[in-house]
């Protein structure tokens, strides 16, 4: 019998605030803005401001830049596929999973060049069945659409049930549950004292897929 995966992609299946920092570092270096420039900047995107739109707006007044806020936001888009990266133990686990009869996907939400610029640049695009990104696709989880649309793609069906692993509580795990799928929350201690319904808490990705390979 075959079973649903479905997978975010930043911070879950590939390094989203690692490749966060290597972008810091070569903006401020870029602008000429100093170490501290970069601290600030990793600051603002941990203060919850991950909508690059508003996020690029503050950066461009704060070192009072003469490129537009878009021109800013264009340029990280095009380089933050070069910077993340999926770790091979990663690929194996999605590998390991759809050699045991499970259908893997990915569901993101995200500009479309950014997202599938990520998925293309680290392989992933092969490693899994199908994936469903907001930015192609008009709708954004929490919204079971774009669940369904993921589960489509690989021939399943939601009512059959499946897991949704990801390291967002509304997004993934709220919208997973709203799908009628089973969850893996990745904790990685931005959700401090929330509450959750979670069927199972994780670190890592590795761990979640080590979940799902004991179920029968």
């Amino acid at each position: 019998m075959q079973r649903l995966a479905l997978f975010d992609l930043d911070n879950t299946l590939v390094e989203l605030d690692e490749a966060f920092c290597i972008w810091a570092e070569e903006f401020a270096a870029e602008f000429d803005l100093g170490r501290e420039a970069a601290d600030w900047l990793l600051a603002l995107n941990q203060a919850g401001y991950p909508h690059r739109e508003v996020f690029f707006d503050k950066v461009r007044e704060r070192f009072s830049l003469s490129n537009s806020a878009e021109e800013l936001w264009a340029c990280y888009r095009k380089r933050m596929p070069y910077l993340v990266r999926c770790r091979p133990e990663v690929m194996n686990g999605l590998a390991r999973l759809r050699a045991t009869r499970w259908k893997v996907a990915i569901v993101t939400n995200g500009t479309a060049d950014n997202q599938l610029g990520k998925i293309q640049r680290t392989g992933l695009g092969e490693a899994v069945d199908a994936y469903a990104l907001s930015g192609l696709e008009g709708i954004r989880k929490p919204e079971v659409g774009l669940f369904e649309i993921a589960a489509r793609r690989c021939g399943m069906d939601l009512a059959d049930g499946g897991w949704m692993v990801g390291d967002h509580l509304v997004a993934d795990i709220g919208g997973g549950r709203a799908a009628g799928l089973r969850t893996v929350w990745i904790d990685r201690g931005t959700w401090l004292d929330q509450e959750h319904e979670a069927d199972h808490v994780v670190m890592d990705v590795l761990q979640a897929m080590d979940i799902l390979h004991g179920e029968r």
